[in-house]
């Protein structure tokens, strides 16, 4: 596991997900960006965001071309807003391990 995360928010999103026994990825190059946290099973980018990427103008069409990249892969995205990260944190693990568990049931 690399040791240098963008965010706080980023490294503790990841633990909540590891104590969940899910298997990820951080700071994943997938060929054209580093994926804050990728579940490999699902093919499932983890995106925790700044604010910047829903004000600045530029950075949103940033977003959706890596988007589209991520797509064209494949893989999904789920953008997280680092402030969501700091007030719902067990909650969002909760849906993501729940998410993680029922797609590999299909």
């Amino acid at each position: 596991m690399p040791k240098i995360f963008r965010t706080k928010q980023a490294l503790r999103l990841a633990i909540a997900l590891r104590k969940r026994n899910i298997n990820l990825l951080t700071e994943h190059w997938d060929g054209y960006k580093h994926v804050d946290i990728y579940i490999p099973e699902i093919k499932l980018n983890i995106e925790v965001d700044g604010l910047q990427h829903y004000l600045n103008p530029t950075q949103i069409l940033v977003d959706f071309k890596r988007e589209h990249y991520s797509d064209q892969a494949g893989s999904s995205t789920l953008h997280i807003p680092n402030f969501l990260i700091v007030t719902h944190l067990n909650k969002i693990a909760n849906a993501i391990a729940r998410l993680v568990s029922d797609r590999l049931e299909q």
